[in-house]
């Protein structure tokens, strides 16, 4: 059974960053963003270590992971609780396995290895706005998110993409 629904995908799919939290042997975490990443269905994320020894390493003595996903406009995510595999670049399988993450990454970033994770559990992210202002909406939740963040929709009206483009505008300081 497929823990990730739909809204969890779509929510994946739309991320820029995702943050993997790790930890060695003795129990000390390390958190890192992690830009290249594709849900590949099955309970299986796959994430690209592009520069992350230390992600790496933990993981190699200690699977167990939690990957944070976040809009952070509209102000809610996801938690994926799971066990994390490497596959190294010199593995007969990395090609096949790793080939969407090979194209996101492009010619620039070459991958090192494949960090696939095995979903366990799913817990949702949720602002306490969720709890504090239950009747707001969520272009409400967004408009606030945009001046708290000091930027703006470039087009409000265009057609909805993966990533929504944005731009700076001032910030109080």
């Amino acid at each position: 059974m497929d823990l990730i629904n739909k809204e969890t995908r779509d929510l994946i799919d739309r991320s820029v960053l995702c943050w993997l939290a790790t930890s060695d042997e003795s129990g000390r975490p390390n958190v890192s963003p992690k830009e290249i990443f594709r849900y590949e269905g099955s309970n299986r994320l796959l994430i690209a270590d592009i520069a992350s020894p230390r992600s790496v390493s933990n993981i190699i003595t200690q699977p167990h992971v939690c990957v944070s996903l976040v809009s952070i406009f509209e102000e809610k995510g996801v938690k994926l609780i799971g066990t994390a595999t490497i596959m190294s670049s010199d593995h007969p399988d990395f090609n096949a396995t790793a080939h969407t993450l090979i194209e996101m990454a492009g010619p620039e970033f070459p991958i090192k290895n494949a960090i696939l994770i095995s979903v366990e559990k799913t817990h949702p992210i949720i602002a306490p706005s969720f709890y504090l202002k239950p009747t707001q909406s969520i272009a409400d939740k967004k408009a606030a998110a945009y001046r708290s963040y000091g930027v703006r929709p470039i087009s409000p009206s265009s057609p909805t993409k993966t990533i929504t483009p944005i731009e700076i505008t001032s910030r109080k300081e």
